[in-house]
């Protein structure tokens, strides 16, 4: 099953067909998540969120997303942060892929300081631009799979773009795509029963060394990595640990996260965890 959502290419692989009934649920789940969280369209929640301040009521799954970007937010002392959408507009990544920046530089409100998260809903003192891209793409894999496992599909791969969950009795080998050649793959990774996400600054990169992966605390996009993939049981987890590889060292994060890791620094060198079910070419 393949399609375009969320403005990036999708793939569910199944051992039995997906039903035209399951296909239809995937779709809408997927319009959901996108009208709460997308800052692309101003039918969503978090576009009414940046128009002005308020009490927004979320749906159940706010809490695992929030809660995950809490830890990480605390665990890059606020460098990985959902409050990056202004800084991201600045840049030119605003709604209309304009890829202009406005010249204007900042960095993301203080988290305590913009809003206040309950676990149900948002309370914010001025509108807040909202931007949920490091953690919510893995976050909607994991709930695409569980439409899929409540469907009866015991063997699965959904995988979109590169942010991907397995589910079945035998594992996968991923490659660890190069950032500065697509063509070759710097190593492969055994995936079972789990999930890997990438991220690199190559992909939505536009004008002098800007790209997506943006330090919320200064406003501009990180120099030292280049290339990250972070492998835990739930995509949720390992989107935005991939991110937050760009900005903070790795021994920090599995202080507070159970994963393994491999990232590639502007330098050309590799590094990896040493629990790593795979194998690097470099």
């Amino acid at each position: 099953m393949r399609f375009d959502a969320i403005g990036t290419g999708w793939q569910i692989d199944t051992a039995e067909p997906i039903s035209q009934g399951l296909a239809t649920r995937i779709h809408a789940r997927i319009d959901e998540f996108d009208r709460t969280y997308s800052r692309f369209r101003d039918d969503s929640l978090v576009s009414t969120i940046a128009r002005s301040p308020g009490t927004f009521g979320f749906p159940d799954d706010a809490a695992a997303l929030f809660d995950t970007y809490r830890r990480l937010y605390a665990a890059t002392d606020g460098r990985m942060s959902p409050l990056v959408g202004r800084a991201m507009d600045d840049l030119g990544y605003d709604r209309t892929y304009s890829l202009r920046p406005t010249g204007r530089v900042r960095a993301a409100p203080n988290w305590d300081e913009a809003f206040a998260w309950d676990g149900r809903a948002l309370t914010t003192l001025r509108p807040v631009s909202i931007d949920v891209g490091a953690v919510g793409k893995g976050y909607l894999v994991d709930l695409v799979l569980e439409l899929l496992a409540e469907a009866g599909h015991t063997e699965a791969i959904v995988d979109a773009s590169g942010d991907i969950r397995h589910r079945g009795a035998e594992p996968i080998r991923v490659a660890l795509e190069h950032p500065r050649d697509p063509s070759k793959a710097i190593g492969i990774a055994n995936i079972g029963n789990g999930s890997i996400c990438a991220s690199a600054s190559n992909r939505r990169a536009w004008g002098d060394g800007l790209h997506h992966v943006v330090d919320a605390t200064t406003g501009l996009p990180t120099r030292e990595v280049i290339a990250t993939w972070a492998i835990t049981p739930l995509a949720l987890e390992a989107d935005g640990l991939a991110t937050a590889l760009f900005f903070t060292d790795p021994e920090r994060l599995e202080a507070e996260f159970s994963f393994d890791w491999v990232r590639m620094l502007t330098d050309g060198r590799v590094e990896r965890s040493t629990g790593l079910d795979g194998e690097i070419f470099t």
